[in-house]
């Protein structure tokens, strides 16, 4: 389910790039899957989505965006899913510091990433375009994030039990 929606919610933002790129719409399903479902249906969600998103709909480009994004995913669905595996139960905060730690690395692995694979462009990628496209540009999609990924999987977490 959860990559059927990572398919899909681009759709609504897809009409207007600039916004679908600081909303960051695939991260959302992917970070519920490592949250709500664990690491190894989040790893996998996360490193499948762009790609097939790539090679079904043509967006996003496959090289360097898709690649790049298969890393950045995948990174965020395996690092939400230990995190939250470690904690005893999964509530507000267990789900919040899961949250943010697997936002981190993954835009981290974004970063390493992007500096190879924009090195076979020939096109230059340092600490300033990583701080840009990580944190900068993408500041409404961290909030919108932060804002609506803990209720859902508090939600799935409750409708669980």
């Amino acid at each position: 389910m959860c990559l059927a929606v990572g398919l899909v919610l681009p759709f609504i933002t897809g009409q207007i790039p600039a916004i679908a790129k600081v909303i960051s719409p695939m991260h959302i399903p992917v970070l519920i899957c490592g949250l709500a479902v664990g690491w190894p249906y989040g790893l996998v969600v996360g490193l499948v989505t762009p790609l097939l998103r790539s090679l079904l709909f043509g967006m996003p480009a496959l090289f360097p965006n898709a690649v790049s994004m298969a890393f950045e995913l995948a990174a965020y669905g395996l690092v939400s899913g230990l995190v939250c595996a470690a904690f005893p139960e999964k509530n507000l905060k267990s789900v919040y510091i899961s949250l943010v730690a697997a936002m981190l690395a993954g835009r981290v692995v974004m970063g390493l990433v992007n500096a190879v694979l924009y090195r076979f462009l020939g096109t230059p990628y340092g600490f300033r375009e990583f701080f840009a496209a990580g944190f900068v540009n993408a500041l409404p999609g961290i909030i919108i994030h932060l804002l609506l990924i803990p209720p859902i999987v508090l939600a799935i977490e409750k409708a669980r039990k």
